[in-house]
């Protein structure tokens, strides 16, 4: 496989190497702090032509921890440079896929003070995933099971994802305090009509089915075929999409949305989260939900009431301004937001969202401001800020490393 060989000296040379526009529509959760990082937290699997990252923290739904990132980062560069390598394949461990960042712990450094491994962590898991949505051989994600916040953002931007019907997405960041982020703005805000902001407000969960539907997903397989992909993916050797691609497809399963599909309910998700402000869409979706009476509109008006209200506005704004910028620019954006959401000002929401939803698990977040109402556009915008003087932004290699446009 000399092109790629050649295609990555010529990229470390400062040439332009990929470009376009997404191919389909392209967040943070855990249940449990971990102390202890370890190499064995991202196993590899070595087959003919590629290598298989595996995420490997079963026991916390493989939430991921700044060590997992700089271990991803170092694998998947020096896998790209390998012209034995035609691609690429993320897993996971258990019955998940990856459930996003460990936010348990980050809100222990948080309330610990150590901002510098926060900033670490965010760092080092963006920079991944640019340099997956940039990547120059394809991806191979197999989201069988839990595939939630970040676990999203480290598998959609790759090539391929291969949903299951185990597979669970979400993006539930506006129930811990937080907002979608690990380029959550960039995907969400690419899907058809205004399902972005529905996805990303309510944190509603999308089975395998829907997530093929919407192009989160580019293949479905049961489960139990998985085994059966594994091994025809083991013994191809190419740096081909269309080659994988059609592996994929020949030994993937047919599927179909079912009467509940999110398909189903497309017109009026755009009716009521096209409007410009949270509380537009919530008294939309009032309105819809007394005219349909059907459970999945009163189930999204209910996860609407129990999100922070700040967080919504926030993540509301984070969608519509994604519509409009490349992968870099959501990414840099987003970290922006991420140590604004930590700091002093703001990290109370997140710091009471994940106590209420993932350490004492009562479910009875004290938000503050406690209603929309009292959320300003003035607080909003501090959210968006530039960092100071002191907080470097995000840097991401683009010159190196030409970002989706």
């Amino acid at each position: 496989m000399p092109r790629l060989a050649a295609a990555a000296v010529a990229r470390r040379a400062g040439e332009a190497l990929r470009r376009g526009t997404l191919g389909g529509p392209r967040p943070l959760s855990s249940l449990q702090p971990s102390h202890a990082a370890s190499s064995d937290e991202v196993l590899v699997e070595g087959k003919a032509s590629a290598r298989c990252a595996v995420l490997n923290r079963p026991g916390y739904l493989n939430a991921l921890t700044t060590t997992m990132g700089a271990r991803l980062n170092k694998f998947y560069e020096s896998w790209e440079d390998n012209p034995d390598i035609g691609f690429v394949m993320m897993k996971g461990s258990g019955r998940a896929f990856c459930a996003g960042g460990d936010v348990v712990r980050l809100r222990e450094l948080v309330c610990e003070g150590k901002m510098e491994e926060c900033q670490d962590f965010f760092k080092t898991l963006y920079m991944f995933i640019y340099f997956l949505g940039t990547y120059l051989k394809p991806h191979v994600a197999i989201l069988d099971g839990v595939t939630m916040g970040g676990g999203g953002g480290v598998s959609i931007p790759g090539t391929f994802r291969i949903a299951t019907e185990r597979t669970v997405f979400a993006t539930p960041e506006v129930h811990i305090g937080f907002h979608p982020d690990a380029a959550a703005s960039f995907y969400l805000s690419h899907l058809t009509g205004h399902v972005g902001e529905y996805v990303a407000l309510t944190g509603d969960k999308l089975n395998g089915t829907d997530m093929v539907a919407l192009g989160l997903a580019t293949h479905y397989s049961m489960s139990e075929h998985l085994d059966l992909v594994d091994d025809r993916l083991a013994n191809l050797v190419t740096d081909d999409p269309s080659v994988i691609d059609s592996s994929l497809a020949q030994y993937g399963d047919m599927v179909y949305p079912d009467k509940n599909g999110i398909v189903h309910r497309l017109e009026v998700i755009d009716k009521c989260f096209s409007h410009d402000t949270v509380e537009e869409i919530v008294d939309a979706l009032e309105s819809e939900a007394a005219r349909l009476n059907e459970e999945w509109c009163t189930l999204a008006l209910k996860r609407l009431k129990e999100a922070s209200p700040l967080a919504l506005k926030v993540s509301l704004r984070s969608i519509r301004e994604g519509r409009y910028q490349t992968l870099d620019e959501c990414l840099v954006r987003e970290y922006r937001m991420s140590m604004n959401g930590i700091s002093k000002q703001f990290s109370h929401e997140f710091c009471e969202g994940v106590r209420a939803r993932l350490v004492d698990k009562d479910l009875v977040p004290k938000w503050d401001p406690p209603a929309l109402e009292y959320v300003t556009n003035d607080m909003v915008d501090a959210y968006f800020a530039p960092l100071g003087e002191f907080e470097a932004e995000l840097k991401l290699p683009t010159e190196t490393r030409e970002a989706f446009v």
